[in-house]
């Protein structure tokens, strides 16, 4: 008899829903058991609901799976939701009150003040929010999230330095991928030969304030927020997969470029130190090649779990600058959502 615990994908038939779909075939700890969608794909197959865009096929065993509506009653312990914003709030909460385990790539709750916004190398901690959460909201089930795509490669490389030396001014370019915008995303004609300015959604605010939770300190049943100030500027490139961004970092401590590649190399953490499935071995890989992280080499560094961290330099204007680059559809999306359950096995709170 199998001992995996069983979970479930809402918005299955989606891009992020997809990539869960693939990162959960054959996982150690977890059997996808639970298809679920929109009203529209309900009844219907997974392979006759989905527009399937991923390299690998559709695992077998699932093509032939009825998807279920979004709602309680799913034969499952733990759902991932991959759903739109414009729905996952309150389907999200409808199944935290019904006892399920809510592991969200969705935005809706990332910062409610007793959801944990989760990068488990930086703030495992956070899942402390969690009984808080249940006690607040009279919940069995529980909320927890991951931060935004371009959030999460930008804070690996932050709370590292933050710990280190203090993390006062940052500002923050990024260069995202076509991926991130879900399919079909950006017509070729708005694409091919440019570079689009603005990402809608909020991007640039969810940048300033995502990371301040993030690196924030549990005081009491809340997190007291980092202590800096974020500037981004988001813009969506040509590339495929891997969002890049070009960083400039005033510090608390001056230090120097070898210093601070010192510290991000050498950075690890706990789910490093419980070897979690989908931990890489290293969180943030350091580069010394001048021209790199670039997506099509880099972003699948730690099957797609690390960010890659190069062109460390002193910044004329602030202290230090750097590009990064992560895989946004893994460690931005899916793979990190995943990565918070098996915190969460592992911490015993599943």
């Amino acid at each position: 008899m199998s001992t995996k615990i069983k979970v479930g994908v809402l918005g299955a038939t989606g891009a992020v829903g997809q990539k869960f779909v693939t990162l959960l075939e054959d996982h150690p700890w977890f059997e996808l058991t639970e298809l679920a969608a929109s009203d529209r794909s309900a009844g219907k197959t997974y392979k006759d609901a989905t527009a399937w865009r991923q390299y690998k096929p559709i695992p077998e065993q699932l093509k032939n799976q009825a998807i279920k509506p979004c709602e309680p009653g799913l034969d499952c312990r733990i759902v991932f939701s991959g759903l739109d914003s414009s729905v996952a709030g309150e389907i999200e909460k409808g199944f935290a009150q019904a006892g399920y385990i809510v592991v969200s790539n969705s935005r809706n709750h990332r910062m409610d003040e007793d959801v944990p916004l989760l990068v488990p190398e930086v703030n495992p901690d956070h899942l402390a929010l969690i009984k808080s959460q249940q006690a607040k909201r009279g919940w069995s089930g529980a909320i927890v999230t991951n931060p935004n795509c371009s959030t999460i490669g930008l804070v690996l490389a932050l709370a590292p330095l933050h710990q280190k030396f203090g993390v006062k001014r940052v500002v923050v370019v990024t260069m995202q991928a076509l991926s991130g915008a879900g399919y079909p995303g950006h017509s070729a004609i708005d694409m091919v030969g440019n570079v689009i300015p603005f990402i809608g959604g909020g991007e640039e605010e969810k940048m300033e304030t995502e990371p301040l939770k993030i690196m924030g300190s549990m005081d009491g049943n809340a997190v007291r927020f980092a202590d800096c100030l974020i500037s981004a500027h988001t813009n969506r490139v040509s590339v495929e997969d891997g969002h890049m961004e070009c960083v400039s970092v005033e510090l608390g401590k001056k230090a120097t470029p070898d210093e601070v590649a010192h510290v991000l190399a050498n950075f690890s953490s706990l789910p490093q130190e419980l070897r979690l499935p989908s931990a890489p071995e290293r969180p943030v890989i350091v580069t010394d090649q001048r021209d790199r992280p670039q997506p099509r080499f880099d972003r699948d560094t730690g099957n797609g779990m690390s960010a890659v961290v190069g062109r460390i330099r002193e910044c004329p204007v602030f202290d230090i600058r750097f590009v990064v680059l992560s895989h946004n559809t893994i460690r931005g999306a899916a793979g990190a959502a995943i990565l918070n359950a098996e915190l969460m096995k592992a911490k015993e709170m599943v």
